[in-house]
């Protein structure tokens, strides 16, 4: 019983503190400002992405929201049919939900993703915090996965 109580307690507490992130950004930067945040390590840039990853398929708006519903919607619905999975399941699960939705919620408020931080010492996409809690939800699933099908479960 537990865990359907603090699941959504968490999912609600990861997306305020990924619209906290971007609220700040837009409220404290001028698009494209770039500001030092750890030297030589990560800068903070407001940049408005109408795109997915990398920028690609810019403008496609609709298609993120149809895409962002199936796959909040698939994971919620295992989630609740697997409430009592490994707690490493239920957390990448978790992150998955509450990446999307974070992003989700930009697309529809504002028709774009608010990104925000910049790695300085290699050339990769601007990131937000939701994309992070997307990265890291996939890449524990995936290891929970990898490692039920070494178990033989």
């Amino acid at each position: 019983m537990k865990r359907k109580i603090a699941i959504p307690f968490l999912v609600i507490l990861l997306i305020v503190l990924d619209q906290a992130v971007k609220y700040y950004i837009v409220s404290n930067f001028s698009l494209g400002q770039v500001r030092k945040f750890i030297p030589k390590l990560v800068s903070l840039t407001y940049l408005q992405n109408t795109g997915a990853a990398f920028s690609i398929m810019e403008n496609q708006q609709w298609f993120f929201a149809l895409v962002t519903c199936i796959v909040i919607g698939a994971a919620i619905w295992y989630l609740i049919k697997n409430i009592q999975a490994s707690k490493w399941m239920l957390s990448g699960l978790i992150l998955v939900i509450a990446g999307g939705l974070g992003n989700f919620i930009d697309r529809i408020q504002q028709g774009f993703v608010v990104d925000m931080f910049q790695l300085d010492f290699v050339n990769f996409a601007i990131f937000n915090v939701a994309d992070m809690y997307l990265t890291v939800g996939v890449a524990i699933l995936l290891l929970v996965i990898l490692k039920e099908e070494k178990d033989g479960i």
